[in-house]
């Protein structure tokens, strides 16, 4: 873990209120696992007085050395505004990395990826670290889901990858009309996976975990929540699990990736 003041790379608007940004972090992001996050804070800013957290999206590598990281986020309050006015050279001050990432297996021969909105910003390094190196073979595909046609972000990245994408949309606007639980279940049942990773609304966990457990199989998912300081001092990203001792965990060190089956939804 780094606490540093990384320089903006660039800055691009990828989609409506949608950026990527480019940082650089030399030290302490080799060993980043897809699903971990940072904690940002803008300089010399009074408000927002608290960092935010951000999953990694993607590591920036040059020679096959980690020279940095890049952020995928949507402008929604004041600190987020305030980072999409950023340019390169400007300066962010960054945490991390943190948390506990997807568990990958090298047992899973077929994994189904799940995304709803903004809850696609860990799952492009997660489809990239699932790629199979030394010839062998593994099978993706990719369910993504939004509102509409402007909330679907990173199709083209799982493609270029050669990864198929169901694509759904609440109104219809692209792909099949309706919730991206409902591609899921259609290919559920012709086609089973090793298992189902996802993230994105919670209302959309507790449908792909439901659907998983009637299903048996396997399901982590990446919950997104408010956190204060993302190393588990302020208590407030605590969460009821289903485990023998009736502890609460916290998104913050025991996730945001979880078991499906260890926690309420």
């Amino acid at each position: 873990m780094q606490q540093t003041s990384s320089r903006v790379r660039w800055n691009r608007q990828v989609g409506p209120d949608v950026y990527q940004i480019g940082l650089d972090c030399p030290k302490g992001y080799h060993n980043t696992q897809p699903g971990q996050f940072v904690m940002v804070h803008l300089p010399g800013q009074i408000a927002p007085l608290l960092a935010r957290p951000f999953s990694v999206f993607r590591l920036i590598r040059h020679a096959k050395q980690t020279q940095g990281i890049e952020l995928l986020y949507k402008v929604v309050g004041e600190g987020t505004r305030r980072m999409a006015s950023l340019v390169p050279g400007e300066h962010l001050d960054v945490l991390g990395p943190l948390g506990q990432g997807f568990r990958i297996t090298a047992d899973w021969h077929k994994v189904y990826i799940v995304a709803g909105g903004i809850g696609v910003a860990p799952m492009v390094f997660l489809a990239e670290a699932l790629k199979p190196s030394g010839g062998g073979r593994r099978h993706q595909q990719v369910f993504l889901g939004g509102r509409s046609q402007g909330d679907l972000l990173c199709a083209d990245a799982f493609q270029a990858m050669g990864i198929p994408v169901h694509i759904s949309t609440d109104d219809g606007s692209a792909g099949t009309q309706g919730l991206v639980t409902q591609p899921l279940q259609t290919r559920l049942a012709s086609d089973r996976p090793d298992v189902i990773l996802a993230c994105g609304p919670m209302a959309m966990l507790k449908g792909v975990a439901d659907i998983a457990a009637g299903h048996g199989i396997a399901c982590q998912v990446s919950l997104e929540t408010i956190m204060a300081c993302g190393m588990g001092a302020c208590l407030g990203c605590a969460f009821e699990s289903r485990m023998p001792d009736g502890r609460y965990r916290h998104v913050c060190l025991d996730g945001p990736v979880f078991d499906a089956a260890q926690i309420r939804l």
